[in-house]
């Protein structure tokens, strides 16, 4: 049996550089060429190691969840729920204004926010996402609801609706180059109607 010459670069260390693209351009405004240049590799081996670029933009979102987008998964693990909701935007700053962060705002929220119809799939895999955020979001705010943190009156989806959206527009106002300190201020004032 024949066996196949073994990859020569490192697949996960590729896959950080088309993160950077896909950040700082989104997804429509991303060409092959664009990958393959910044990850040194050629269209075949791109290919065979993440398959097409619909495949790579999903690998390459969970790859950003996993990483500079950690914050929403450890805002869930936080004792209160306003302290969930803390985590969630001071995070959100932190990423948005990142001097790593190669785009300005947040992959989530600009990587296909105007696509074609060629971007229909990853422009749904980043709605997919953004509710997802939100539901968990909902889920623990439900949970501190249980645990009497939060008043049983409140409304969890409205609440975590809120937040969200508060943590998206953070992403928009970075993008146009509102500095973390300004952003921090905006954080303040959303937990200052904080419940209760």
């Amino acid at each position: 049996m024949a066996v196949g010459r073994p990859r020569a670069f490192d697949v996960e260390e590729r896959l950080d550089r088309a993160l950077d693209v896909f950040w700082r351009q989104g997804y429509e405004g991303t060409a092959l060429s664009d990958l393959t240049e910044a990850m040194g590799i050629n269209r075949p081996s791109l290919y065979a190691a993440y398959g097409n670029k619909e495949a790579l933009f999903g690998r390459v979102l969970d790859r950003y969840q996993d990483g500079p987008a950690r914050h929403l998964r450890t805002a869930l693990e936080e004792p209160t729920a306003r302290a969930a909701a803390e985590h969630l935007l001071r995070g959100s700053v932190a990423v948005v204004t990142s001097a790593r962060n190669p785009g300005g705002g947040c992959l989530l929220v600009q990587g296909a926010l105007a696509t074609g119809e060629q971007g229909e799939a990853a422009r749904a895999r980043l709605a997919d996402g953004r509710r997802a955020a939100e539901t968990a979001l909902r889920r623990r705010f439900e949970r501190a609801q249980d645990e009497g943190d939060l008043a049983p009156d409140e409304d969890a989806a409205d609440l975590a609706r809120y937040i969200a959206s508060v943590s998206f527009g953070l992403s928009v106002h970075a993008s146009d180059g509102t500095g973390a300190e300004a952003l921090h201020r905006v954080v303040d004032r959303a937990l200052a109607a904080w419940p209760g």
